[in-house]
């Protein structure tokens, strides 16, 4: 199986070796950031009930604890807003809104290496398709018709790129807009944790002159 395959890779012709590039670094940016953006997006219903329970107890430093602890875009975000907890509403909203733009860029590192490989892709494989048929009609060229197994070779080679590069394509388009929803999930849940913070802190400050 190993050998077959191996020889319909060699049977591709150049283009083949970019190609394969280009596969091994779509599987490993999609590993890579399936296992980043789910550490990133779990369930952070239990960081928000922690902070809670101890912003109602007056225990600031223990809510930032918590966020640190917890790591990830969201408790980041949260962090920060508590760390200036002390500012005008707006200001603080303002603040991690920062926050939260300063953490987007991490959550969609090298997403732009598999849109590059979903255009290149396809293109190499075209190319693949054109040095075959180059190959091909030279053998015409030079012999007529009484080659035909050198001329299926070269409509062969560039069957072959082809079919590779719309694969390679076709597998990191899914990947890439698995991902890219998956960005889209964290940055809503993080606007929705960033509100429910600020509506916590703003209840805690209209009861406390009261206390």
């Amino acid at each position: 199986m190993i050998a077959r395959s191996l020889e319909i890779l060699y049977r591709g012709g150049p283009v083949m070796i970019p190609l394969m590039l280009c596969s091994v670094v779509s599987v490993a940016v999609m590993l890579e950031r399936f296992l980043a953006l789910r550490r990133a997006g779990g369930d952070t219903e239990p960081l928000m009930s922690g902070l809670k329970s101890r912003l109602m107890a007056g225990d600031l430093d223990g809510a930032i604890g918590l966020c640190e602890n917890t790591g990830g875009p969201i408790a980041s975000v949260l962090a920060s807003g508590l760390r200036h907890c002390d500012l005008p509403e707006r200001e603080l909203e303002r603040r991690m809104e920062e926050a939260a733009l300063s953490e987007i860029p991490g959550l969609q590192r090298r997403l732009s290496w598999l849109d590059t490989i979903i255009t290149v892709a396809p293109l190499l494989g075209l190319l693949g398709t054109v040095t075959g048929m180059i190959s091909a009609f030279q053998v015409i060229g030079r012999s007529g018709a009484s080659q035909p197994t050198a001329i299926t070779g070269g409509v062969a080679e560039a069957l072959i790129a082809t079919a590779t590069g719309l694969t390679i394509a076709i597998v990191t388009l899914v990947g890439y807009n698995y991902l890219s929803d998956r960005v889209k999930t964290i940055t809503a849940e993080m606007e929705l944790r960033a509100t429910q913070l600020l509506n916590l802190l703003s209840a805690l400050r209209e009861t406390s002159p009261r206390g």
